[in-house]
């Protein structure tokens, strides 16, 4: 196992970034900066062994300062939507950035954590990423403490771990945004990616993709993943959920979680023969299949739109301040935010 350091850009305010590559005996790496923590390049092998980069990103610093589509982002503080732009805690109301039509979506599009330059350590096989956020900052309570580190394993599992502490309650709910695409970032559409979800339910949306607060079965809908399917099999079914959100863009609720770490989906690349385990402590995953990617060039040249990757964003459920039935994002004194969410590479 080895971590190395590299100075990867400065930003325009004169702040260094760094890429830290971390590598293990199989030929795996995964490259992680220090601006947004963002994943940005992870180079697994495929049946042949051969090595590709199979998320989504840029090659440069730059390419960062915007990323719309949030490519290797890690979300923070409050990921996915909250309806209104708004949330009470306590019987005091807030009121956050009004960014995705009246709604918020992952807190602050230019101050968001995956905007922000991080503290970082490079351990023997993982990196610790530190930021400290100020009450009010984004519109959210709370003096705020946020560690994130990524580490990996000779198992080709990689591994993030989060904790946040807060002097005031407040909504924590971070993800990664990583977008996969198991023939290599370059190789087109994910459509034909095999599925599978341990989620018998998920959280239906009305406009705007904002839960609706049921919470219902996915059986004899095209949202049922829990035997393996192709992503692109019903993604443009005559179905009024997938209307909204143009394909796959839903809150899946995962079986029996209970807070320990269990296996939550599987994703097969028929092509590669790649296939990636997702592993999890937390309530919900955020299955996007990148409908609305922008066409835009990313690493290489490449030219990245729609569907040319998906993303399992481990989360609560979107919006839960406002649905009592949903397990709730609240964290401040005397509870901690912690969670961990593993990708491992078979």
């Amino acid at each position: 196992m080895s971590v190395v350091k590299e100075k990867f850009g400065t930003t325009k305010c004169g702040k260094d970034v760094y890429v830290f590559t971390l590598s293990n005996a199989n030929g795996m790496t995964a490259k992680v900066i220090n601006y947004g923590a963002n994943l940005i390049s992870l180079m697994v092998p495929d049946k042949a062994g051969h090595l590709d980069d199979v998320v989504l990103g840029f090659d440069t610093l730059e390419g960062y300062y915007d990323n719309g589509s949030f490519f290797g982002a890690t979300i923070g503080p409050s990921a996915n939507r909250i309806a209104g732009a708004r949330f009470e805690i306590h019987g005091k109301e807030y009121h956050i950035d009004v960014n995705d039509g009246e709604n918020n979506l992952h807190s602050h599009m230019d101050e968001g954590y995956h905007k922000r330059v991080w503290d970082a350590a490079a351990g023997t096989d993982s990196v610790t990423f530190t930021l400290e956020g100020r009450d009010g900052e984004m519109g959210f309570p709370g003096n705020k403490k946020i560690t994130v580190i990524y580490s990996l394993s000779q198992d080709n599992e990689l591994k993030l771990s989060y904790h946040a502490a807060s002097d005031a309650d407040t909504i924590i709910n971070m993800t990664n945004h990583t977008y996969f695409n198991l023939s290599g970032h370059k190789a087109g559409k994910i459509e034909d990616h095999l599925l599978r979800l341990n989620s018998s339910c998920y959280t239906p949306v009305a406009a705007g993709a904002i839960p609706t607060g049921e919470i219902a079965p996915v059986a004899g809908t095209p949202m049922d993943f829990t035997t393996m399917k192709p992503v692109g099999q019903d993604i443009n079914a005559d179905c009024e959920q997938l209307k909204l959100t143009k394909g796959y863009d839903h809150n899946f609720v995962i079986d029996n979680a209970d807070g320990t770490l269990r296996e939550i989906a599987e994703v097969q690349d028929p092509k590669s023969g790649r296939r990636m385990k997702v592993f999890t402590d937390l309530p919900g995953v955020q299955f996007y299949a990148g409908n609305c990617i922008g066409v835009e060039t990313g690493k290489e040249g490449v030219e990245y739109g729609p569907r040319k990757g998906l993303c399992l964003e481990t989360q609560y459920y979107p919006d839960n301040i406002h649905h009592p039935n949903f397990p709730q994002a609240v964290f401040g004194p005397g509870r901690d935010y912690r969670s961990v969410t593993v990708y491992q590479f078979v």
